[in-house]
């Protein structure tokens, strides 16, 4: 029995290997020196295939025999160093370029860039100005503004470690390049989360909008029509997707332009509107206004991260500007939102409108009609954060299934658009499995959506001054300082810290699909160690069991880790 192992090394070992007898020698000389292959050329990198390695006699015995025979069972374990004799060469045919290039990879321009990842924070602007109103009163503004302050801080980590690493995954990526694979699958997890939460809570929301407006729309199965829309979207591509976020974007701005223009003219001629809110007393004390406020603020910029899940999709140069731009429409428009609905609405009055307290505001400022109008854009701006939540999953999912985290099935393309559909497909069964068993009531998976884009914002912080510490070498075009990570990882704890003592209650539903996540990651990551146990307790058994699930146990072992590996290397002179 042999096993097969690749041998890389760019120093020399001098005296590695001792000459046995006449031959297989190589003493007192580099590993690989230059020497002729036996083939007669140079070798060179692409020339080594495998190297075939005796394992010792005295291993551990085998724990299975299948028809008699014990089938081998240390394959997996490091065989040694082994000489340059040893080395088996043959040479490979030349890839073809084409063959490397996939249509998705760096199509996305800033625009298209932008508008995915704009849509999901955008959408938030429908109920994070009521929510911090009803928390912190008239210094509402005050806390919208400090959290895009908070936000400038984060565009420079996030683009930091997008720059450092551009691969995607976002913050799993970030961590499995900087501590540990589990760590970074806990991340990933988290991740998914979120994305699973964004994509139930903004589809109900958005059917919920749109009933309003068309009464004979059911919200239960319009849900689930509107993720398996979004679902075969995402199959078509990236471009597609992109194209629509666009349209969606438009429309949400210029909503919200007219809006901000309606509320002014509407206050300017009420201004004892805004004079008696400013007179309204505070819930606490105001330094406890600003913290509770700003706490639940944060909840406006959720969707921030989602570039970096697909930062391969965008082209050179892009990613920096996207992160420039969405920080740049939240700093501006949700203070400036929050000032033109308290020049309309009486605080009491967002308070019991905090759930569609813009749509309040354009009926009261502008008439019926034009409330309608910001209804049916909440719709569609809501509708555009589930497609951000696919095309944001799409990316990290393919990362995780590439590091084999996942099921390397999930990997499959469709021969005429060449997306991976599975994933899509495995989101939207999963989304709408989840939406049925609850009900139709996603209440739980709000404050699932929350902790866990908190916690995600918190690793990032985390992994980019790891990085800064472990990887400072690496070449990164944006540079976040010290005292910059610090104070984000700072920031986003007291808003973590300040959303579990507001609503303490919805810990548990947290934990429990927190819990249930990272499970479903721990059976996949440990994979072959519960193979391995469950191979020990068939030895225990009978002849029978072991020739039945022995052989066919050890063969799926074998798959698993028979994983071919890409070694990049500066050129290919070993």
């Amino acid at each position: 029995m042999s096993g097969e192992y690749g041998l890389v090394s760019d120093e020399p070992r001098q005296g590695l290997y001792s000459r046995a007898g006449g031959g297989g020698g190589g003493e007192s000389r580099p590993l690989m020196s230059g020497q002729p292959a036996p083939g007669g050329g140079p070798v060179t990198f692409t020339q080594i295939e495998h190297v075939p390695v005796q394992i010792p006699i005295n291993t551990q015995p085998s724990l299975i025999h299948v028809n008699g025979e014990a089938v081998d069972a240390p394959r997996f374990e490091f065989p040694g160093w082994v000489p340059p004799a040893d080395l088996k060469f043959e040479t490979l045919e030349p890839v073809d370029r084409e063959t490397l290039y996939h249509p998705s990879r760096g199509c996305l321009n800033e625009v298209y860039s932008t508008a995915i990842c704009a849509n999901d924070l955008t959408s938030s602007v429908f109920y994070v100005v009521g929510v911090t109103a009803s928390m912190s009163g008239q210094l509402s503004p005050v806390c919208l503004i400090i959290v895009g302050l908070v936000l400038y801080l984060f565009k420079s980590v996030y683009g930091e470690a997008g720059t450092a690493i551009p691969l995607n995954g976002g913050v799993y990526n970030l961590l499995l390049n900087t501590t540990t694979k589990s760590l970074a699958s806990v991340a990933a997890c988290l991740t998914l989360l979120s994305y699973i939460a964004t994509a139930v809570v903004s589809a109900t929301e958005c059917v919920q909008y749109a009933s309003n407006l068309m009464p004979f729309i059911d919200v239960y199965w319009g849900t689930i029509f509107l993720l398996f829309l979004f679902c075969i979207l995402n199959i078509l591509g990236i471009t597609e997707s992109a194209i629509v976020a666009v349209g969606i974007f438009v429309v949400h701005i210029v909503s919200m332009v007219f809006l901000v223009l309606v509320a002014l003219v509407y206050g300017l001629q009420n201004p004892e509107i805004m004079e008696n809110n400013l007179r309204e007393p505070l819930k606490y004390d105001w330094p406890l206004s600003l913290v509770f406020g700003f706490c639940v603020a944060m909840l406006g910029v959720t969707g921030f991260e989602t570039s970096a899940n697909y930062i391969e999709e965008q082209k050179k140069g892009v990613y920096p500007r996207t992160l420039f731009n969405t920080w740049l429409v939240i700093f501006i428009m949700n203070p400036v939102l929050s000032i033109a609905c308290m020049g309309v609405l009486d605080l009491n009055t967002i308070e019991a409108h905090h759930r569609d307290v813009l749509a309040k505001v354009a009926y009261d400022a502008g008439g019926k009609h034009f409330g309608l109008w910001i209804s049916a854009d909440a719709a569609l701006v809501l509708a555009g954060a589930v497609l951000t939540a696919f095309v944001g999953v799409n990316g990290l999912v393919r990362r995780l299934a590439l590091d084999r985290m996942l099921p390397q099935i999930l990997l499959a393309e469709n021969r005429i658009r060449r997306t991976n559909h599975l994933i899509p497909i495995v989101f939207f069964v999963f989304c709408s499995l989840l939406f049925m068993l609850m009900g139709g009531n996603v209440r739980q998976l709000a404050s699932v959506y929350t902790l866990s884009f908190l916690c995600v914002m918190a690793l990032f912080a985390v992994g980019t001054i790891v990085l800064k510490y472990k990887r400072g070498s690496i070449r990164r075009s944006i540079k976040a300082t010290w005292p910059t990570c610090f104070a984000a990882l700072a920031a986003v704890t007291v808003a973590l810290i300040g959303n579990m003592f507001l609503a303490p209650s919805k810990l548990i539903y947290f934990f429990i699909w927190f819990l249930l996540g990272t499970l479903a990651f721990l059976l996949v990551f440990e994979r072959v160690r519960l193979l391995r146990w469950f191979l020990y307790f068939v030895s225990q058994g009978s002849s029978a069991t072991q020739d039945r699930f022995g052989g066919v146990t050890q063969l799926a072992m074998d798959k698993m880790r028979a994983q071919k590996v890409a070694f990049f290397a500066k050129n290919d002179n070993l």
